[in-house]
């Protein structure tokens, strides 16, 4: 009888526990992000009262990405929609039309300085310090708008991930002051990284222009070999979500040689070196720095 009795009060407990959850969870923000570094700043500043759907996932390309249908299932159910803007991913646009969807949606990058080549707006804007705060400024307000009983804590959030930014964008740069300007060259896979090229002064060359879906010309191809000899570049990297096959032929060119990945527009899988939006800015810079001074590459 006694254990029939426990057995009864431990049903009724996790009957309790499993409604208080289900309440908790109806209670955060629904929550869509187009690609991973929005997600993780978005669970950053969060917490526990949102609830992310991520639409293009770690080490995945998002210039490239094919909406699928579970994706107008997410957004249909959003309370909140977050993207880049800036043309990096045009199909979530057409997504949300198409679904008629009607709730608040958030371009992050609203406010950042852009960068514009030949007319066409650099969309990489998360690969600047500067910008990153906008972009987290950005989010939080919206997180408040919508769930102004929380202000405080989303305000302490946004207070702690700022802080960390800051902290990592000057010990990152006493890293790069060490390197003279004119050393400060690298050639990537495609133009991703020209926001971080201004931020600390570093020249970065690259086959493939903003989209990983256009292809350079044999012309292109020439001239940057020609620069890599001239200019005797140390620096190729192959980004996480771009195919190695051209780098690689350009090194093979040049007798250079490709230092390793870096992280572009996504995040690596949690137990890669670039988990985060932090760790991958950490990673990148000191990836860089590894290779522009010789040392052995992260």
């Amino acid at each position: 009888m006694k254990m029939k009795k426990c057995f009864f009060v431990l049903v009724i407990f996790l009957s309790v526990f499993s409604n208080m959850a289900a309440a908790n969870n109806q209670q955060a923000l629904r929550v869509v992000t187009s690609f991973s570094i929005l997600e993780n700043l978005v669970a950053e500043l969060g917490g526990n009262h949102v609830e992310i759907k991520n639409l293009v996932g770690r080490n995945s390309d998002a210039h490239i990405y094919q909406p699928k249908p579970s994706d107008a299932v997410a957004i249909s159910n959003a309370d909140l929609v977050i993207m880049n803007g800036l043309a990096f991913e045009g199909w979530i646009a057409r997504l949300m039309d198409n679904n008629g969807y009607s709730k608040k949606r958030l371009v992050a990058s609203q406010g950042v300085q852009t960068l514009m080549t030949d007319d066409d707006i650099d969309p990489h804007a998360w690969q600047s310090f500067q910008n990153i705060k906008i972009y987290i400024n950005n989010i939080s307000q919206a997180l408040i708008e919508l769930k102004p009983e929380y202000k405080n804590e989303f305000s302490q959030r946004n207070q702690v991930l700022m802080q960390k930014v800051i902290d990592l964008q000057q010990a990152l740069w006493q890293k790069i002051n060490a390197i003279p300007k004119n050393k400060r060259v690298v050639v990537t896979s495609h133009d991703a990284f020209a926001y971080l090229g201004r931020e600390f002064d570093i020249q970065f060359i690259a086959p493939v222009g903003f989209n990983t879906d256009s292809k350079p010309t044999a012309s292109d191809v020439a001239k940057l070999i020609d620069q890599i000899k001239s200019q005797a570049i140390k620096a190729l990297f192959v980004e996480n979500i771009s195919n190695p096959r051209l780098l690689a032929q350009i090194a093979s060119e040049t007798d250079a040689v490709i230092g390793g990945n870096l992280y572009s527009d996504a995040l690596s899988e949690m137990t890669g070196p670039a988990p985060t939006y932090l760790e991958m800015m950490r990673y990148n810079i000191e990836s860089i720095v590894a290779a522009l001074t010789g040392q052995e590459v992260l």
